[in-house]
């Protein structure tokens, strides 16, 4: 199969009234679902365009799947946008991407009225009257080009301005491949996703199942309670999260002693003390934790039964991938070496939009880190994040482990703010009031004096990404507005 919708026709036919997605309006079988999808597709394929590229800004939903899907099956590019983006965020991304049209739920359009952006705009009802219209989906009515792009994302570059970067469809079945070689998950399984379809490790949770035939369901937005329940009811078998949705879970007891649970987590700021509680009290509950990027995809994965071995690792390397650890002339590390971190793997990405050279075979997107005697990969942090500090090098992530196994501390960031003696200094940011001078000391006695925080701020409540991960940039800038009103 060379797209990612192309098995729906197959499950349709199997399975019929098998139930495909589940949100909080409505179930969808796969005799529906397929159909809809078609309708989608042939919609697309019926309207006039330049780009292919169909942007949305929609909240959590069959809908979003459905365009989303439909978009990949016509050939089109899907290009979400996030509804917490300020209307000049929009904008700018609808610009950036070159969007043939738009379609924006309905309590959003007002926002587009008076809009720069010379494209059609649908409201979310008014799409779903046209879809509505159209009852003769003829099968199989999907584009053929061998390998199209189908999802434009964005990510900050170094400058913090966006670039919008591009994804083949053989880049995700590779990684479908791999998340049933490495997983074990299949067309048995149910699937609640817990965060934004805005984020591709969500995203890729949905369509991954649907591709497989199990079965999705959608929380319109992370609400504890509401994920409890679809925890209690005993169907679900994965769960895709992040580490503040689980711990979050995990204090509120929202996980089974007695059910088989798959947990599928991404994001490197998951504390070793939130896993160890996890595989504690929780024996029938399996973690994988994944290291990856928007432009890599899949790198490496730790499994609850490495973390006893690993508890610091991101986790091996997927079978297809090769990861090397390399000094700054390009020569490789020795095992525990700290350097650049490079790969090589069928799953990157397809490079960013307007820049016309493809991405070199061997990728980095700038993150260190070291490989140990046994092939495990270890994070130092991002090179580009990394603190200089009077000619010393310090890595936020270095700090925040420490910080985040301090029983005081929710959560933690450090960031490095302009100093005009040393170059930039470490600041350290907790949400709420812990015990500053005890978390202090905690750090003093397991780490250099120099990577100690100079400065600690606290917050009532971390700025976070759609994705539920904290917004370094604006945590940094945040720190920065509030060192400038102390001085």
């Amino acid at each position: 199969m060379n797209r990612i919708t192309e098995s729906y026709a197959v499950h349709a036919e199997m399975k019929p009234d098998q139930i495909a997605i589940i949100d909080e309006q409505e179930s969808i079988t796969y005799q529906d679902w397929y159909e809809r999808v078609q309708r989608s597709a042939q919609w697309l394929q019926g309207t006039a365009h330049q780009q292919k590229r169909i942007a949305f800004l929609l909240s959590n939903g069959a809908s979003f799947l459905q365009i989303f899907a439909g978009a990949a099956c016509a050939g089109w590019t899907a290009v979400p946008l996030d509804p917490r983006w300020s209307h000049e965020e929009c904008v700018e991304k609808l610009l950036l991407s070159e969007a043939d049209l738009a379609i924006i739920e309905d309590r959003l359009m007002k926002r587009f009225e008076q809009s720069s952006v010379d494209i059609p705009f649908l409201s979310l009802s008014e799409w779903k009257e046209r879809m509505s219209l159209l009852t003769d989906s003829p099968d199989n009515s999907c584009e053929t080009e061998k390998d199209p792009v189908f999802y434009m994302g964005f990510t900050s570059g170094s400058t913090g301005s966006p670039k919008a970067f591009i994804r083949r469809q053989q880049s995700w079945i590779e990684s479908f491949r791999m998340t049933t070689a490495s997983f074990g998950i299949t067309h048995q399984d149910h699937a609640l996703i817990l965060g934004t379809l805005l984020s591709s490790h969500f995203l890729y949770g949905a369509i991954s199942t649907l591709y497989f035939g199990g079965t999705v369901t959608l929380l319109e937005k992370f609400v504890p309670v509401k994920a409890k329940k679809a925890l209690e009811t005993g169907d679900i078998t994965v769960m895709y999260t992040v580490p503040t949705m689980t711990e979050t879970l995990l204090q509120i007891e929202a996980f089974r002693e007695d059910n088989p649970l798959l947990v599928m987590s991404s994001g490197a700021d998951w504390s070793i003390s939130s896993k160890e509680q996890l595989v504690t009290n929780y024996p029938h509950v399996t973690f994988f934790d994944f290291y990856g990027t928007s432009e890599l995809s899949f790198v490496s994965y730790l499994s609850s039964n490495d973390f006893m071995q690993k508890p610091s690792s991101v986790g091996r390397p997927f079978s297809s991938i090769q990861v090397e650890v390399r000094r700054p002339d390009q020569s490789v590390c020795q095992p525990n070496e700290t350097g650049r971190i490079y790969v090589k793997s069928p799953m990157t990405f397809s490079g960013y939009l307007h820049e016309q050279k493809p991405p070199e075979e061997w990728l980095t997107v700038y993150d260190m880190g070291w490989l140990d005697e046994d092939g495990y990969l270890y994070m130092s942090g991002r090179e580009n994040g990394m603190i200089v500090y009077g000619g010393l090098n310090i890595f936020p992530e270095e700090i925040e482990r420490v910080l985040n196994e301090q029983p005081e501390v929710k959560r933690s960031i450090v960031v490095g703010v302009p100093d005009p003696y040393w170059g930039e200094i470490p600041v350290a940011i907790l949400e709420q009031e812990p015990q500053i001078k005890a978390v202090r000391q905690a750090v003093k006695e397991k780490l250099a004096a120099y990577k100690v925080p100079k400065k600690w701020l606290v917050i009532d409540q971390m700025i976070e990404t759609s994705g539920g991960k904290i917004a370094r940039a604006s945590m940094k800038k945040w720190a920065e507005e509030q060192l400038s009103c102390k001085q």
